[in-house]
């Protein structure tokens, strides 16, 4: 699939072979590789070739591949490290942490001696009547 984004990444580059990583999967709508900036042992990125910014952009086509490729890669992650735990992230926008601005996932491998995803989360109360309303406008847009 070719790079179809007017702007250039790391991971574009990546994709067409001018930067070189540690691939440990591929096919014809994704690549996934190690992070040269792990949080842990095992740490991949899992990226669609079609080089969109946000995973609201993506065709189907590639969010559907990008589906099947992150429980494969997970699976292999798990059985080449030994960890039993994981974490998934995928962030979009400056504000939810996105530093590369091309779809990724991160799978990161959470091991016994403390490696791996450190996370907040700080939960707040729920209204149910709003929640209908938003419910209502999400499902619309859908």
């Amino acid at each position: 699939m070719a790079i179809n984004c007017p702007m250039s990444t790391i991971f574009t580059k990546i994709i067409r072979g001018e930067i070189p990583c540690h691939r440990v999967y591929e096919n014809e709508h994704v690549l996934a590789f190690l992070d040269v900036a792990p949080l842990s042992r095992g740490h991949a990125l899992v990226i669609p070739k079609e080089a969109k910014a946000y995973l609201h952009e993506l065709s189907d086509e590639s969010a559907a591949a990008l589906g099947r490729a992150l429980p494969k890669v997970a699976r292999a992650v798990l059985q080449a490290t030994g960890a039993t735990a994981y974490n998934v992230l995928q962030n979009n926008g400056a504000e939810a942490h996105q530093a590369v601005f091309h779809v990724h996932f991160h799978i990161i491998p959470k091991h016994p001696d403390g490696t791996g995803l450190g996370l907040g989360w700080k939960p707040q109360n729920f209204d149910h009547a709003r929640g209908a309303e938003l419910a209502k406008q999400i499902a619309a847009a859908v």
